[in-house]
């Protein structure tokens, strides 16, 4: 959520910042500052109506003890209009504040200056490329013709058993998928992160807290009965941890990762781009997340895209980095980096991991600060990533090493595995 402060400071700057999404914030901003304005004087009134009664019931106590009832009973008899109108004022001013609530979770986190301004995936811009593409002197085959000549996936199992996104793994396609999670959280631990294991379901607080809610909301599965959700991303619960949290000094970075299955509806989706692995309901992933000082975002940045560079290239894989633009940035995001593999099987790039800066945006929402030398409090910057999303990557493992014998396994992997080779 944005900073009111910093919409009252910077309205013209924040106005041109969301033009960068395509989005004409003007008539929303123009009411939230409508709606602060009216709540700040109910609030001043309020503040004196308060003031007022406390002043009277202090003279109400002094006038009893000084033996003067009918004093102190006429001075107690004027308190009832104003407790009635502390009453009113204070329902106006609840109102208020939950109205400049909603206003404020309907606008998008302001895109990094260095975000390019564009409508969608089209603008997006590439800074890195690490490969070149494969070339084969046989006739290469997509990931989902080589699962069922392996016997490593079965999507029609899956159909039968839940429905279309829900794969059933087997085999050495189980231990892969096992392979390539301890490799994941192995590397994420050498690089300083901290394992959690979180729930898999959060509350209503939970995604407000990460920005997942109200945006996505169609996007997740929600469990009724119980007002939970079933989480898109580990993103949500670890990050949640530090929620209503104030650090109690301004020295603190701090690194968390946790492997989860995700659930995502991905509603209207559809066609040859969500063949086999490319979209699923369920998938596995090991996540990232950062809590750093404002100052230290720039850099935990950096070295998140490098961490998940490190990951992609022991892995051998074949992959670019995009910083996204603002049409396709994400909701919460001031800044997105997304990594993507390309599959000379099914001739196209796949996308595999985003990383992502969030600056003030979910802290905000979150309440989560930490206390300056000066002890005054000041917002926590927040990041996350992949690192990594599981299907894409199997399906660029399976397709990118494939050859007539068998498809190598990465020796990275290896140890995990138990096996160098699917054949």
């Amino acid at each position: 959520m944005l900073e009111l402060q910093r919409i009252r400071n910077e309205k013209e700057a924040v106005l041109e910042g969301l033009k960068k999404r395509n989005i004409d914030a003007a008539a929303t901003i123009t009411k939230l500052l409508e709606v602060d304005q009216e709540w700040r004087l109910s609030k001043a009134e309020l503040e004196g109506v308060s003031a007022e009664l406390n002043q009277i019931a202090k003279e109400i106590g002094d006038l009893f003890k000084q033996g003067k009832q009918e004093e102190a009973n006429a001075a107690k008899s004027k308190t009832a209009d104003l407790k009635e109108k502390e009453s009113t004022l204070k329902t106006k001013v609840d109102g208020l504040d939950a109205e400049m609530t909603q206003l404020l979770y309907q606008l998008p986190n302001v895109p990094n200056e260095l975000v390019p301004a564009g409508k969608n995936e089209l603008d997006n811009i590439t800074v890195l490329e690490v490969g070149s593409k494969r070339i084969y002197d046989f006739e290469a085959v997509p990931h989902w013709d080589l699962a069922k000549k392996y016997d490593l996936i079965d999507f029609e199992l899956g159909v039968k058993i839940t429905g279309a996104g829900f794969p059933i793994y087997k085999g050495k396609g189980a231990k892969l998928q096992r392979a390539l999670i301890a490799f994941f959280l192995e590397e994420a631990e050498k690089a300083g992160y901290e394992e959690f294991i979180p729930p898999l379901v959060v509350n209503e607080a939970s995604g407000y807290g990460t920005g997942q809610l109200p945006d996505k909301e169609g996007q997740m599965y929600y469990v009724n009965e119980d007002d939970l959700y079933l989480i898109p991303t580990a993103e949500v619960p670890l990050t949640n941890i530090y929620r209503d949290v104030i650090l109690p000094s301004e020295d603190f970075s701090i690194k968390m990762t946790g492997y989860t299955p995700c659930f995502r509806r991905e509603a209207g989706s559809y066609g040859k781009d969500v063949r086999g692995l490319n979209r699923l309901h369920q998938f596995d992933k090991v996540e990232i997340v950062r809590i750093e000082h404002p100052s230290n975002s720039e850099k935990a940045l950096e070295e998140m895209i490098d961490h998940v560079k490190g990951l992609l290239e022991k892995l051998g894989l074949h992959y670019r980095i995009l910083r996204l633009c603002g049409g396709d940035t994400g909701f919460a995001s001031a800044m997105t980096y997304d990594f993507e593999v390309y599959s000379a099987a099914q001739e196209k790039w796949l996308e595999v991991s985003s990383v992502s800066r969030f600056d003030t945006f979910q802290s905000t929402r979150l309440k989560l600060r930490f206390k300056t030398a000066d002890k005054k409090t000041q917002l926590c910057h927040t990041l996350n990533g992949s690192a990594l999303a599981l299907p894409r990557i199997v399906a660029s493992l399976l397709e990118n090493h494939q050859t007539p014998e068998g498809v190598i396994v990465p020796e990275a992997l290896r140890k995990y595995t138990g096996f160098d080779i699917i054949n």
